[in-house]
């Protein structure tokens, strides 16, 4: 399309988007011809909340090189921001399943750049279908496109199709680019609702939508973080950063209180707000009643206490230890932090001693006993004593110089080869594991492994990067002090208690619930998969690996690869491979949990569980098990994959059972 086409708009709609332009992107948009333009309605990206107040009219511009956009309203013509189309990732229809727009314009589409989602309301389908077809014909031969998106919007802090709480979490479901473009001529003249040529615009306004709405955002560093490449940035516990650019959802830009900048990981870091709990020491996130008893029991001081989510949403608990009269009498109180129900929110523990916040309630409760058992004395919780893993040693660093490494004591051997003890840099403990000649897809996994270095959760084991120069290829990973789970659980038969057996799982829960969030399968989940750490948490470990090995360990006799006593009917059956099959295996793992690490079907042979599991036989409860944890390993083995929970749904159950003592 050119301007010539829309004859009423042929000089004053030109002259009124770039008169007056005079930096080279101002040059080049008025230069490049125009696609598309239309009245539609924008939300705003970064406000919290989404009232209508957040949803203005803007007039948008597409040409070959820029999405822009301008304030709407006649009384003042500026443009408001525009985008890169060579930066745009993906562009698609926004799928509402609750209806509720508080906007005239009801079809909702986005188009994510960087590592943010623009949001944009069009008044028809199509009207909608018109903009997303033009805009995908355009990015077509981005190289950023991504594989997969968020279907529905990312609403009230979390996304409403996945419910992934972290913004930056990647999609859900796969994205098609060429799904809507038609492959026939499109259409000469788009539908333009504008109805009269909008006058010359007045200079633009310095306090413009994009400089409101993308205000400072400060951080406070929960834990210090030493610059490990040059371009890195020096963290200090408790000290304050300015983030300028969040570059992926684990490394972001900043800048310190002297004026240097570098890269940061995310995770170091959190808001500075006043009613953000991160900050605080004693704030345990995702840390339920039977963790929260297990660390101060391990602490064992009189007045020790962590505050924690409570199982109600969005409500808060503190649990507190002490000693009556000597350890045999020594107890764990959990205390339900209260909310007033006046206009003015304000908290209070046992008695009625109102805060404004629950910093103010704890601070005075260090001092007060108040009607608790004793004062809070002592915080505990992980934190200050181990920071967690980062994506990787630095922002996209994934390939490793094997110089770097020094080779330490021999842990074992595996499918792939030997895992030794390591060090990177002299300083960081590491497990390097080296690659047998001949025992994996190489090159097929080199390319995955760039992809897995940025898989980071508490609960998965941490790949730091690859080594690919030379032969043997080393993988680069956490060191897990205790080794893998299986023998760990053999080690510890008869000493370990059925809670911290539920623990166990709980870990492995939420790291497979993150892998599933983010589309991936391990294929080979299994007790035997799964590392223990010094502080007894329990990671996943080498999920997805199996794809690549080239030994007949688990080969069937199709030649497909899978750990048979592990896998449901539709795996060893037609080799589908899904989330829904990673859940049949924590069944097994969660079995393999409460044995004490015994071999699933020990009796049994591989073709013998291929008969029996196909004719609905099902592995015993175990002695240790409760009546509810075998209800759940249950749910896990219904034959049909769509009738077992998602992993979210599992970790519910297992957190309810935990809260109620299993």
């Amino acid at each position: 399309m050119s301007w010539a086409r829309i004859p009423q708009y042929t000089e004053s709609l030109k002259d009124w988007v770039f008169n007056g332009r005079k930096n080279s992107d101002q040059e080049d948009e008025m230069n490049s011809e125009v696609i598309l333009e239309e009245v539609l309605i924008k939300r705003s990206q970064q406000k919290k909340r989404t009232s209508p107040l957040n949803y203005k009219e803007r007039l948008f511009v597409l040409t070959k090189s820029k999405l822009s956009y301008y304030d709407g309203r006649l009384e003042k013509k500026s443009k408001k921001g525009s985008i890169d189309i060579e930066k745009v990732k993906c562009v698609e229809i926004v799928k509402n399943d609750t209806g509720l727009i508080p906007c005239p314009n009801k079809y909702p589409f986005q188009v994510l750049y960087d590592v943010n989602t623009l949001y944009i309301f069009a008044p028809s389908i199509d009207s909608r279908n018109l903009w997303v077809k033009y805009l995908k014909e355009e990015i077509k031969n981005n190289a950023s496109i991504i594989a997969k998106y968020h279907p529905q919007f990312w609403t009230d802090g979390s996304w409403q199709c996945c419910r992934q709480i972290d913004k930056l979490a990647p999609g859900c479901e796969e994205y098609n680019l060429f799904g809507d473009i038609s492959r026939k001529p499109l259409p000469a003249t788009p539908q333009t609702v504008t109805s009269r040529p909008p006058p010359p615009p007045p200079p633009e306004d310095e306090d413009d939508e994009e400089e409101e709405e993308e205000k400072e955002e400060l951080v406070i560093a929960m834990y210090d973080f030493q610059a490990l490449e040059h371009h890195d940035l020096n963290l200090v516990t408790g000290e304050e950063y300015l983030i300028i650019q969040k570059c992926d959802i684990h490394w972001w830009k900043a800048k310190d209180k002297h004026g240097n900048e570098g890269y940061i990981p995310s995770n170091y870091v959190t808001e500075k707000k006043s009613n953000n709990l991160d900050q605080y020491v004693w704030y345990c996130k995702n840390v339920n009643r039977n963790k929260a008893e297990q660390l101060l029991r391990n602490e064992d001081k009189e007045g020790g206490f962590v505050v924690r989510d409570s199982s109600q949403p969005r409500m808060y608990t503190v649990s507190l230890f002490t000693k009556f009269g000597g350890d045999s009498l020594s107890g764990i109180r959990h205390y339900h932090i209260k909310q007033t129900q006046s206009p003015t929110k304000q908290y209070y523990l046992a008695e009625k001693h109102l805060f404004n916040s629950i910093p103010e309630l704890i601070d005075y409760h260090k001092h007060n006993a108040a009607g608790l058992v004793t004062r809070l004395r002592y915080p505990v919780g992980p934190k200050g004593r181990s920071a967690p893993t980062t994506a990787g040693f630095s922002y996209e660093k994934w390939e490793i110089n094997p110089s770097e490494l020094t080779f330490m004591k021999e842990l074992g051997s595996g499918q792939f080869g030997v895992v030794r003890l390591g060090k990177w840099r002299a300083q960081h403990k590491v497990a390097i594991k080296a690659i047998r000649e001949g025992a994996m897809y190489e090159e097929d996994f080199i390319e995955e492994a760039k992809l897995m270095t940025k898989l980071s959760h508490p609960k998965l084991v941490q790949l730091y990067g690859v080594c690919t120069q030379q032969r043997p290829i080393y993988i680069v990973t956490e060191f897990m002090e205790h080794g893998c789970l299986l023998n760990y659980l053999r080690q510890k038969r008869g000493q370990l208690h059925k809670l911290t057996l539920l623990g166990m799982c709980q870990d492995v829960c939420e790291g497979m619930k993150y892998l599933e969030e983010n589309g991936f399968i391990h294929r080979d989940l299994a007790s035997r998969n799964c590392l223990v750490s010094d502080s007894l948490v329990v990671k996943v470990s080498d999920f997805g690996m199996t794809r690549y090995v080239l030994d007949d360990q688990y080969t069937s006799s199709s030649g497909t690869k899978f750990p048979v006593k592990w896998s449901p009917p539709e795996v060893f059956n037609y080799s589908k491979f899904s989330s829904k099959s990673d859940v049949w295996s924590f069944g097994v793992l969660m079995w393999e949990v409460f044995t004490e690490g015994k071999m699933p079907f020990e009796n049994n042979s591989n073709y013998e569980v291929v008969q029996m599991v196909s004719k609905g036989q099902r592995l015993y409860r175990p002695k240790l098990a409760s009546a509810s944890v075998y209800e759940i390993m249950m749910y896990c083995w219904h034959e049909k994959a769509e009738k077992r929970p998602q992993f979210f749904q599992l970790l519910d159950m297992i957190n309810q059972l935990a809260e109620g003592d299993g």
